[in-house]
């Protein structure tokens, strides 16, 4: 016997959900930072809950290209998987990336004073879905080699932007994180150039195909 749908919820609803590992990653304390709004709980009454709904279907039809922002705390490599990065300023260089403050990954950036975009190529869905969990082990298996700062670049990336950090901003229950850019190239510290993005639509990853 299927379960029951929930009122209000589309009958296809599950084919747009992100994948498992990144629910249970949620579930548990995660370090996948979805779009702004989307990580957080749908309110308790009704009202409030239809337009958290619309808020993240509305969003959802905004396809992002996906990120691991990486940093070192005491030696050792931390990142997140992050959907919610952009460009934001030329002269100087900026970038921003928003962060949950329910985030553990950030707190140990932060006090780095530094972090490395990297822009995940089609082929690297295992490792955003490793770096969106909460255990202590994601860079198992994952190479990398070190930017300017000191901070992780993965290796297999379409390009990489290491930024020291300019200013932390609230803005609700994310912070905005600004980077001044220090250093930043197409492909990874060894040259390699992947020619597909890793992209997320509809609460799913998809490819340009």
């Amino acid at each position: 016997m299927s379960p029951q749908i929930p009122e209000g919820m589309r009958e296809d609803a599950a084919s747009t959900w992100p994948p498992r590992e990144l629910i249970d990653s949620f579930l548990g304390g995660h370090d996948f930072e979805f779009r702004l709004g989307e990580h957080t709980p749908i309110p308790d009454t009704e009202e409030a809950a239809a337009q958290a709904r619309n808020f993240r279907d509305v969003l959802g039809q905004f396809c992002t290209g996906v990120t691991v922002v990486t940093s070192m705390s005491d030696g050792e490599p931390v990142g997140m998987t992050c959907q919610s990065f952009t460009s934001v300023s030329l002269d100087p260089p900026l970038v921003m990336f928003c962060p949950a403050k329910t985030s553990r990954a950030f707190p140990l950036m932060r006090r780095a004073g530094y972090f490395c975009v990297n822009l995940l190529a089609a082929d690297q869905v295992d490792i955003s879905n490793g770096m969106a969990t909460k255990g202590a082990n994601k860079y198992d298996g994952v190479s990398y080699q070190t930017a300017v700062t000191g901070a992780p670049v993965l290796d297999g990336v379409l390009g990489y932007i290491d930024c020291s950090i300019e200013a932390v901003h609230e803005g609700g229950d994310h912070y905005l994180v600004v980077g001044r850019v220090r250093e930043l190239a197409v492909g990874d510290k060894s040259g390699n150039q992947p020619d597909e993005p890793l992209l997320f639509y509809r609460g799913k990853y998809t490819r340009t195909e």
